[in-house]
Order: structure tokens, then sequence, then C-alpha cells
């Protein structure tokens, strides 16, 4: 498929995607103009594993605006990025909270993509500096079907925030809760313990867990 790197996108995926393929041209000409984070190569990075492999979907909202932050996986950083997003200090402070894990000092997450983690926001780009900037762009229709088809194979969906809970009618097993911002984290994200939920709904299906570390 054109404007997705195949050296990222897993093949098992393109049945899901190609069939959007003139959406995903639509949206990639409205943001051809524009400097969009993450970087045009990495828009399509939470497709890098095999959709068989996908266990369990950590859905959020739009990637980090600043610039060098957002790497394509949702609430994710490059391990060189300090200090760390907001929204991921409060996801470890969850975390340790939840399972007695440590705080981190990089934000990385690829150990849990490894593991069967997608880790989707709603909308897969921004505009440099300009949280939701392209929210209007068609995000959504792309991200719908990919959670329809997690859905149908019973992935365990974590949903933070209300964009991410709009999808919330494709799956069975889901955790919901406020986003991790700042804005939004009292309001019921701390104390969610999203991850020995998902752990347990997982033993409950008679699959593995994940190491959350």
């Amino acid at each position: 498929m054109r404007d997705l790197d195949s050296s990222l996108v897993h093949s098992s995926w393109l049945p899901v995607l190609e069939p959007l393929q003139n959406e995903i041209d639509e949206i990639f000409r409205k943001i051809d103009s524009q400097t969009v984070t993450p970087a045009l190569h990495l828009i399509f990075r939470a497709f890098e594993e095999s959709l068989e492999d996908v266990q369990c979907v950590i859905i959020g909202q739009d990637p980090y605006p600043t610039a060098g932050h957002a790497h394509g996986l949702a609430f994710s950083t490059g391990a060189d990025v300090h200090p760390l997003p907001k929204s991921l200090q409060n996801i470890f402070l969850e975390r340790e909270s939840d399972l007695g894990i440590p705080f981190s000092t990089s934000g990385d997450l690829s150990s849990w993509s490894k593991q069967g983690v997608m880790l989707l926001n709603r909308v897969l780009t921004t505009q440099v500096g300009v949280a939701n900037a392209h929210t209007k762009y068609g995000w959504q229709k792309i991200t719908d079907a990919v959670a329809r088809e997690l859905g149908r194979r019973d992935v365990v969906a974590i949903l933070w925030g209300r964009q991410a809970k709009e999808l919330s009618r494709y799956f069975t097993y889901r955790v919901e809760s406020a986003h991790p911002s700042p804005l939004s984290s009292y309001r019921g994200f701390f104390g969610s313990k999203p991850f020995s939920r998902v752990n347990e709904m997982l033993l409950a299906q008679g699959k593995k867990p994940i190491i959350w570390e």
C-alpha cells in the first residue's frame, strides 16, 4: 500500500487497511504541507506486529504534539526523551500503584508492543505544537475499522479518554477510564488498575498475562 511503510506495517494488517486506501490517501494529501508528528514513516508503527499476536490494545487520543516526542506508538516516546510527557508519567504512577513496578526513566513502551499490546491513538497524526489538529481529517474511520477487527478477536481494550471510549461498542473485554492527562487523570484514571485488570481478563481467556515492565 502506498504511504504504508512495509518495514513497519505487518502484512496481516493489509486486509483491514487496504479497503481504506482512498481515505488514507486523502489524509496524506491534507497533511502534505504540514509539519506533522510523528514522522511520516512512523505514522503506522502501531501496525508493525502481527494482527494475530495482538492480545491487548491501548487506545488514546492523538500523538504528543511536542516535536520529537511521538514515535508512532500511543503514549510511548523515544528512550532519550526527558522529561517524560505528563500523561506517560501518570501512566507509570498508576502502574506502580497497581502492580508495584517502579517508575521508569525511559518512556519507550516497545517492550509492551512486542508482547502483543497494540498502542493505538484514535487519531494517528497531529501538527507539531498543536494538540488535536487532525481530529477532523478522517482518521476515525480507519481506527474504527481496526477496533472492529480487534474486538471480533476478543482483544482486551484499555480505553483512556472520551475519544477512545467512542470505540467501546466493539469490545467485549475492556477497561475504561479518564485519560491520563493531568487535565483529567484525577477524574477516574488514578486507581483504575488497568494493568492488573487486563491480565485478569487475559487469564480468564486462557491467555498469557502481559509483563508490564
